[in-house]
């Protein structure tokens, strides 16, 4: 019996190539271009301290400010599908992608934005 992460990695791979084939442009520069578009309102908000980066791979509100919650969402929608690919080419689990990824973000975070680490406390990164 197939399990729902398998299932899912299968479903989205063949999403990818129906879009691909139907649309001539791949997913993956779709999800690349509306991911810069949304970067510098990413950057504002983490300034800002409204958002943070998770020990998960997605942005997350610190506080009560809710500042442009569907754009925060359509990032976290778009990483989802981003790891899930990744995932699947690489033959392991999204959420463990998204880790790495969280990782990565928090070494690049610039001193002052909020991250978690990986017990699941917020701290503001120091230079």
């Amino acid at each position: 019996m197939m399990n729902k992460a398998k299932f899912f990695t299968i479903v989205m791979t063949l999403f990818i190539f129906a879009t691909c084939i139907f649309t001539g442009k791949t997913y993956a520069e779709d999800i690349k271009a509306r991911m810069q578009s949304r970067l510098p309102l990413m950057k504002e908000l983490k300034a800002k301290g409204i958002v943070g980066e998770n020990n998960k791979g997605y942005l997350e509100f610190v506080g009560n400010v809710r500042k442009e919650e569907n754009v925060v969402n359509d990032e976290n929608s778009d990483r989802r599908e981003i790891y899930a690919a990744i995932a699947a080419q690489q033959g392991a689990d999204a959420e463990v992608v998204g880790k790495r990824r969280a990782e990565q973000i928090a070494g690049k975070a610039a001193s002052g934005e909020w991250l978690q680490d990986a017990n699941g406390k917020w701290y503001k990164k120091s230079k």
